[in-house]
C-alpha cells in the first residue's frame, strides 16, 4: 500500500493516501539552497543593495520613512529584517516618530491584536514603532497621482507612503495567479492603493487577459500597470524574500524596487516552476496551509495553480482548512451570483464593467478551474450555506472520492501538489 502524502492544511498537514493501484506523482519545488545564517544574509543584503545606494546614505537627513509589510495572507519572515531596517533608519537620523510601518492590506480586512503580532514577529518592533493598517475605502487617507499612461487607471495611493521621504516595500516573492509573481511592486498596488484603483485594474478585462497568470510578467497587464504606478510614485526601495517549502529563508535582497524584485523572481522561478511529463485526469492540491488557506477566497489560488497539468474534463481536488470561512461579504455576494447565474451567466454579467465589484475577481478566476474540469473541495471550516456558495463539489471522504475519480477516468495516474499554489507545475508539451 502506498505511503500517505502530507499536504499543507491549516497550521499542519493532512495525510492523503493514494488509492490502491494508483500511480502517484508528487510535485514539489526543487530543493532550494537554504541560507545557513538568515540574520547574516539580511545584513549582507542591506550592505549591498541592488541598483541603489546603501540605505544609510539614502536615509541621511530624512525626517520620515514608511515601511510596507504584507498582511496575514503571506508568511513573510518579517522577524528577520524589520529590526535591521529600522535600526539603519534610526542610525541615519530618521526620528523614531517619523517611521511608520503600514500593513499593505489591499482590500483585505485590517490585521490587529495577536494577528498583528504574528505578522510582525518581533516584540521590539511592536513596542518601538507606530504600526497602522491601510484602509482602501477611506478616501482621506489617499493621494491622487493621476492616471497610468497606457491604460488610464486612476492612481490613488495611501498618503502615508506617498509623502514619506524614504519608501520601502517588503514582501515575499512567490507565484501569483494574476500578477505573475507576488512582492515588490504588488505590495504598493494593490497593497496600499485606493479601492478605485484596485477595482479598475482587477476588472474583468484585466482578469481575462491570457497573460494575467502565474509566473508571467512580460505582457501581463496587471504587472505593467503596477510598474507604471511605481514610476508615477517616483520609485521606491524593496526588501524581497523567498522561502522554501518549510518556510526557511532561501533568498533575500534589497534595493531599487523593480530591479531587486526581478532578481528575486529569477531566483524563485528556478525552483517554483516545475516541469512534468504529462497531464493528469486526477490532481490533488493543497491551498498552501496557514495563513493562505484561512478563507475560501484565498483557496481559489490553489484551484488555478495546477490547471496547466489538468487534462480538460479532469478532476481537481483542493484541500483547504477555510478556518475563517468564505471570506469577505463582498466575495460571498460574488459567489452567490455565480451559483445563481452559472459560469457563463456570471461571466457575461461582469464582462463590460469598467470597475469590478470588490473581490469578484476571485470568483472570475475560479471560473478558469470550473471550465477546465470538475472541482472538488475538502474542508473542515465552512458552514452549510458557505459550502453551497463555493459553487464546487464538496467531499467529506477524500480517499473514497479519489478512488472514484480514478475509476471514472480509467487512469491510475494521480498528481499531488503538497504546497499548493507556491508550486506551479507545467507540462512539457505546453
Amino acid at each position: 500500500m502506498s505511503e500517505p502524502i502530507e499536504l499543507l492544511f491549516g497550521r499542519g498537514t493532512i495525510a492523503v493516501r493514494p488509492p490502491p493501484g494508483s500511480k502517484p506523482t508528487v510535485i514539489r519545488k526543487r530543493p532550494m539552497p537554504i541560507l545557513p545564517d538568515p540574520v547574516a544574509a539580511v545584513e549582507a543584503a542591506l550592505a549591498a543593495p541592488v541598483n541603489s545606494p546603501p540605505l544609510d546614505v539614502l536615509a541621511r537627513g530624512k525626517r520620515s520613512a514608511c515601511i510596507l509589510v504584507c498582511d496575514i495572507t503571506r508568511p513573510v519572515p518579517n522577524r528577520l529584517f524589520l529590526r535591521p531596517l529600522i535600526e539603519r533608519l534610526l542610525a541615519a537620523g530618521v526620528p523614531r516618530e517619523g517611521i511608520t510601518i503600514l500593513i499593505a492590506t489591499g482590500l483585505h480586512r485590517p490585521n490587529e491584536g495577536a494577528e498583528l503580532a504574528e505578522i510582525i514577529g518581533d516584540p521590539w518592533v511592536l513596542a518601538q514603532l507606530r504600526i497602522e493598517n491601510h484602509v482602501a475605502t477611506r478616501d482621506e487617507d489617499h493621494v491622487t497621482l493621476g492616471r497610468t499612461p497606457t491604460r488610464g487607471t486612476v492612481v490613488r495611493l495611501d498618503r502615508r507612503f506617498v509623502e514619506a521621504e524614504v519608501k520601502i516595500a517588503t514582501g515575499l516573492v512567490e507565484p501569483h495567479f494574476m500578477a505573475g509573481w507576488s512582492g515588490g511592486r504588488k505590495v504598493i498596488a494593490p497593497g496600499i492603493a485606493h479601492a478605485e484603483t484596485i477595482t479598475t485594474f482587477h476588472n474583468a478585462a484585466f482578469m481575462s487577459h491570457p497573460r494575467a497568470a502565474n509566473c508571467i510578467l512580460d505582457g501581463n497587464p496587471l504587472h505593467e500597470e503596477q510598474i507604471e504606478i511605481v514610476k508615477m510614485l517616483g520609485g521606491a526601495l524593496a526588501l524581497n524574500t523567498v522561502i522554501d517549502d518549510q518556510r526557511r529563508l532561501a533568498f533575500v535582497n534589497f534595493g531599487e524596487i523593480i530591479a531587486s524584485h526581478l532578481e528575486a523572481v529569477r531566483f524563485c522561478e528556478r525552483y517554483a516552476v516545475v516541469e512534468v511529463p504529462r497531464r493528469f485526469r486526477t490532481v490533488v492540491a493543497s491551498a498552501a496551509g496557514h495563513p493562505l488557506d484561512k478563507t475560501y477566497y484565498q483557496t481559489v489560488k490553489g484551484m488555478v495553480g495546477p490547471l496547466r497539468i489538468l487534462e480538460p474534463g479532469g478532476d481537481l481536488f483542493v484541500v483547504s482548512a477555510c478556518s475563517e470561512g468564505l471570506g469577505s461579504p463582498h466575495f460571498a455576494e460574488a459567489q452567490r451570483r455565480l451559483v445563481t447565474l452559472g459560469i457563463e451567466g456570471f461571466a457575461r454579467s461582469i464582462a463590460s464593467k469598467p470597475r469590478a465589484d470588490i473581490d469578484e475577481w476571485q470568483t472570475q478566476k475560479q471560473l478558469e478551474a470550473m471550465r477546465r474540469g470538475r472541482v472538488f473541495l475538502y474542508t473542515t471550516g465552512l458552514s452549510p450555506e458557505e459550502r453551497r456558495l463555493t459553487g464546487v463539489e464538496l467531499v467529506d471522504d477524500l480517499d473514497a472520492a479519489l478512488a472514484q475519480s480514478l475509476r471514472r477516468h480509467g487512469d491510475p495516474e494521480i498528481a499531488f501538489i503538497p504546497e499548493g499554489p507556491y508550486v506551479v507545475p507545467v507540462c512539457r508539451d505546453g
